[in-house]
C-alpha cells in the first residue's frame, strides 16, 4: 500500500476509522466546524472510493461507507514515509530530533521508554 492521503481525506477517514461505518451525513456531523457542504464530503467520499480506502453499501435510500485500509496499516505506511524521507530510514535519529526539538525530560524520556519496551526498563 503506497497510496497517500490528502489532509481532507484523511480527516474523513479519521471520522470514519472511528465510526467503522458511516453515511455522509453522519461523517459531517463528527467533523469541526465550520462543516464542509454535503457535495464537498460525497466528492471526497468518491475520491477515497476511487483510491480504494473506501467501500459502501446500499442502506435504505442512501450508501454507508466503509474503510477498506486498517488505520493501524495506514498510520505505519505513514510512518515509515516520514522516517525515510527526513531521517533517513533511522529511527533513532527521527527520536533523538524529536526529543532534543521538544525538550522532553528525563521522566518523559522514561515513560516513552517503558512504553516500547516494559521487560527491559522495569528493574
Amino acid at each position: 500500500m503506497e497510496r497517500q492521503l490528502t489532509k481532507a481525506e484523511e480527516q474523513l477517514m479519521q471520522v470514519l476509522w472511528n465510526l467503522e461505518e458511516a453515511s455522509v451525513k453522519d461523517i459531517i456531523e463528527k467533523l469541526p466546524e465550520p462543516k464542509p457542504a454535503y457535495n464537498t464530503v460525497s466528492t471526497i467520499i468518491r475520491i477515497l472510493e476511487t483510491k480504494k480506502f473506501v467501500s459502501h453499501k446500499a442502506k435504505g435510500r442512501g450508501y454507508v461507507y466503509l474503510p477498506l485500509v486498517n488505520k493501524t496499516a495506514y498510520s505505519n505506511q505513514s510512518i515509515n514515509k516520514l522516517v525515510d524521507g527526513y531521517f533517513g530510514g533511522s529511527f533513532k535519529s527521527m527520536v533523538s530530533f524529536f526529543v532534543n526539538k521538544n525538550d522532553i525530560d528525563l521522566k518523559e524520556l522514561e515513560t516513552i521508554l517503558e512504553t516500547i519496551n516494559p521487560k527491559k526498563t522495569k528493574k
